[in-house]
């Protein structure tokens, strides 16, 4: 079986395909097959994920993972939340974005600088599939003063894990896809799809 995962971003796929594995199912990425990023126009992290699976399986015809996620950060009002990618102004510019948070949360102490990442990811069997697998995970935490750590993507080096004491770029790879707000929706997601083959 193969599927098609609407997305570009690498590390995402890395992640998708690290989760995943073993599953009997191939994923491509929609980039492999020419297709283009949807626009996120959704007001909700679970429409845009709709979006993107939907663009994909429809122009693929294959089975698509779409995911949406994003940093709430409790002091910003939840945000930069859905424009988490942008925002900075650049959709993924991670450097623009971490300087931009860390300056808007500056005067901010450690008590009020409460976060947590969000994902959701669904799949759709076809384009018009009217009951998708729909999974969410979440991964509460706070964001740092600096920059630690050189592994992950995104805000990882500013995500501070509190049980782990360490940044979510200071983590090793297989305990942070574990413990991650993707890994936690892409596990929930597999016992969905299990409870839906017996």
């Amino acid at each position: 079986m193969k599927w098609v995962i609407a997305s570009s971003n690498a590390g995402k796929l890395r992640e998708f395909r690290e989760l995943l594995g073993g599953s009997g199912i191939e994923f491509v990425t929609q980039g492999e097959l020419g297709v283009g990023d949807a626009d996120e126009t959704g007001l909700t992290f679970v429409e845009n994920a709709l979006l993107k699976a939907r663009k994909a399986s429809r122009e693929t015809g294959m089975p698509a993972l779409g995911d949406d996620s994003g940093l709430c950060v409790d002091a910003l009002g939840g945000a930069p939340g859905l424009y988490s990618a942008r925002y900075a102004g650049v959709h993924g510019n991670a450097d623009a974005n971490i300087d931009k948070l860390l300056e808007a949360l500056r005067d901010v102490p450690d008590e009020r600088r409460g976060a947590h990442f969000y994902a959701v990811i669904v799949l759709l069997r076809h384009a018009e599939d009217p009951q998708p697998f729909i999974a969410e995970g979440t991964w509460s935490g706070r964001i740092l003063h600096a920059r630690r750590g050189d592994g992950g993507f995104g805000y990882d080096p500013v995500f501070l894990d509190p049980e782990q004491g360490h940044s979510a770029a200071e983590l090793d790879k297989e305990l942070k896809n574990r413990i991650s707000h993707r890994g936690r929706a892409l596990a929930a997601l597999r016992q969905l799809l299990v409870g839906a083959t017996r």
